[in-house]
């Protein structure tokens, strides 16, 4: 009986970069109402070496805290110039950017509020399933109380905080680095 040899490993990806497009990373236009900041970073693996071929996905609700979906149907503004969604790669040195607006706070239960936060999914070589994180921002309140970073031990909290940079024009400019895995990795959260 002969032995047929074993098939090499492979990763998943690198496919990414048919599905992006440009302009997909600018979620506004001169008619969306909101203050416009521009959230930038890089995507890291765990030794810390750029992740050049990863994609990410941000969703997040408007200004007004109201997400352009179907399910959201309180009366809060729907901003007609502002879909909420946007897909950027990561260049060479794994960099990426988006132009959005900040959030508004969302209700997290009738009782209570989630801080405002832009839900991020990665995409990337040798991940099987994507991973999925938030973007706070340190200006928005005690963070401690949002109902979802309670579950986050206290000293995993920062990874999941943007951190102002040096504003690019009038528009406020933030960092948010994802470490995927090893010392600093970011918070995923199993959705």
């Amino acid at each position: 009986m002969s032995v047929l040899p074993l098939t090499p490993p492979q990763t998943v990806g690198p496919f990414f970069a048919p599905l992006i497009r440009e302009g997909q990373n600018i979620l506004v236009s001169a008619a969306t109402v909101g203050e416009r900041i521009r959230i930038e970073g890089q995507v890291l693996d765990g030794r810390r070496d750029p992740v050049s071929d990863a994609m990410l996905e941000i969703w997040q609700a408007n200004a007004a805290g109201r997400y352009r979906h179907p399910a959201d149907r309180r009366d809060v503004p729907l901003d007609p110039a502002f879909l909420g969604f946007g897909r950027a790669g990561t260049d060479e040195e794994g960099r990426y950017w988006f132009e959005t607006i900040r959030p508004g706070p969302v209700p997290f239960d009738p009782a209570g509020q989630q801080s405002p936060h832009i839900n991020v999914a990665v995409f990337a070589r040798g991940l099987l399933h994507h991973l999925c994180t938030r973007i706070y921002f340190p200006e928005d309140g005690p963070l401690a109380a949002d109902p979802i970073l309670r579950y986050v031990p206290q000293h995993r909290r920062a990874t999941l905080v943007a951190l102002p940079a040096a504003p690019a024009g009038a528009m406020k400019v933030y960092r948010f680095d994802i470490v995927l895995q090893g010392e600093g990795e970011t918070v995923f959260f199993d959705v």
